[in-house]
């Protein structure tokens, strides 16, 4: 359902759906009863305004009764943010599409603490492209390759290429060069196959008996010695077990893999590296949850979505956008 609202400062108007009964006689006393011990003014002032809209663009007012809307709009008020020390590098643009790399610690799209410092508001902003749409989702924490349509008359041919699954991706990452203690060699390349699944009430994807929804191919393309940095030692290499350890005055051997998904869960590449006993350097949550702590912009998660390739339907022509960003702990020689 298209919103009456125009995009406002690269940000959507909120939509809520009203309750069908309840003991409320109006609109503003259901939202009085879910917010107002927040802002009770607030809430009257955006109502004597007529900021707050129901289909077709018709302002409300404190006495619009609760059964007179279904759906409702308004903007939300939105709190001073910090900005996240990190910038967007586009890569492509055309007609149909904007191709960027996402830098690692920026979220895709707006939620929770993170509005105006998203990836999509601030290329709506900066670009003055209020209809820009993402194609697909990076986690907030990986950096890399996002595609995001500027066309909406085109958007459907490309969402079409994600749904049929005939987008390819090429992720790399840096983990540890050997399995930890208690897993068995790897045998590169493999396949990693499984049936993953992730509760919104829950921070970790979790893996589980079934038939397997998730695959991956790893390939490993090189090792080298890893740094003395609390990073390299985050990769849960043999006999290191957490950033601070013995690790930091003897390097793990490191290597760089070459992730090839096959299917789209979240997390999907940071569960699967982990089960093997390889979790990816500087990764917060697997094999291992973390302690909740602030961002450490020296020590992004080791992992980037490298490319993306597709038969661009528009030109029909085969198409691949790669990333520019580097991996900071692969950036040492091969050995």
């Amino acid at each position: 359902m298209q919103s009456p609202l125009p995009v406002r400062e690269g940000v959507n108007a909120t939509r809520l759906r009203l309750p069908d009964e309840g003991p409320w006689t109006t609109a503003m006393d259901y939202m009085m009863h879910r917010w107002g011990h927040i802002d009770p003014q607030g809430i009257e002032d955006r109502f004597d305004a007529g900021d707050i809209v129901g289909e077709g663009g018709v302002a409300l007012d404190r006495a619009t009764r609760l059964e007179d809307h279904t759906f409702i709009w308004y903007y939300r008020s939105l709190p001073p943010e910090t900005r996240i020390p990190v910038e967007i590098s586009i890569l492509h643009q055309d007609d149909h599409l904007l191709v960027v790399d996402k830098p690692h610690f920026l979220p895709t799209t707006p939620g929770g603490t993170y509005i105006q410092e998203s990836a999509l508001v601030r290329l709506r902003n900066q670009l003055s492209l209020p209809g820009l749409i993402p194609m697909h989702r990076l986690d907030r924490m990986t950096a890399g390759v996002l595609l995001l349509s500027t066309n909406p008359e085109t958007r459907g041919n490309y969402q079409v290429l994600f749904e049929k699954r005939q987008v390819q991706k090429e992720y790399e990452c840096v983990s540890a060069a050997e399995p930890a203690a208690g897993h068995p060699a790897v045998d590169f390349p493999v396949v990693v196959r499984n049936r993953m699944t992730k509760s919104r009430s829950y921070l970790l994807a979790e893996v589980i008996e079934g038939e397997p929804n998730a695959e991956t191919r790893i390939e490993r393309l090189e090792t080298f010695d890893g740094g003395t940095s609390a990073g390299a030692a985050g990769t849960r290499a043999p006999g290191i077990h957490a950033a601070g350890t013995a690790a930091e005055t003897n390097p793990a051997r490191l290597a760089r893999y070459r992730l090839e998904p096959h299917s789209g869960k979240t997390h999907q590449l940071r569960v699967h590296m982990a089960s093997l006993g390889l979790g990816i350097v500087n990764d917060a949550f697997y094999p291992d949850l973390l302690d909740k702590a602030p961002d450490d912009y020296s020590k992004p998660l080791q992992l980037l979505a490298r490319g993306i390739r597709f038969v661009d339907p528009i030109s029909k022509k085969p198409v691949e956008y790669r990333s520019k960003l580097k991996l900071s702990e692969a950036a040492q020689t091969p050995r």
